[in-house]
């Protein structure tokens, strides 16, 4: 009798790093794309982007788990997803691409920070330094 074990594949953080990467740009083109050339509305946009994610995400639970379990609501995790993806929709129609990455990855590196200031994250005088170094927009 032949049995298999389920075994963690441990996968290294730069893949994942470029994989969130090319999330990220393909989520900015295809965005540019629909909106840009008028296919959609950004309320649409938006209802389809946060209906397909969910049904995705449950999809992926499901095979993930074994099952569906009903699901812990956060209402300001809920609240906040809302109201980046209806920001991020209606932006795209008066920003050009660049102001559009710059706020948007900006917003979402303070964020982090914040969040892991807020945690009790202690930053490093290097973190600090990079931190600055990023939203005074220059190159050292």
């Amino acid at each position: 009798m032949l049995i298999l074990k389920r075994e963690r594949v441990s996968v290294h953080p730069l893949i994942l790093t470029c994989l969130a990467m090319f999330a990220f740009a393909a989520n900015s083109v295809l965005c540019r794309l629909a909106l840009g050339g008028e296919l959609v509305d950004p309320a649409s946009y938006t209802s389809i982007r946060l209906i397909s994610g969910a049904v995705v995400l449950a999809v992926l639970l499901s095979l993930r788990s074994g099952g569906l379990k009903r699901p812990a609501i956060n209402g300001i995790s809920s609240a906040a997803l809302f109201l980046y993806a209806v920001c991020f929709s209606f932006a795209y129609i008066d920003l050009n691409t660049a102001s559009g990455a710059l706020i948007l990855f900006g917003s979402v590196q303070l964020t982090m920070i914040g969040f892991g200031i807020w945690s009790g994250e202690r930053l490093t005088a290097i973190a600090w330094s990079g931190a600055i170094l990023a939203a005074s927009g220059t190159s050292g």
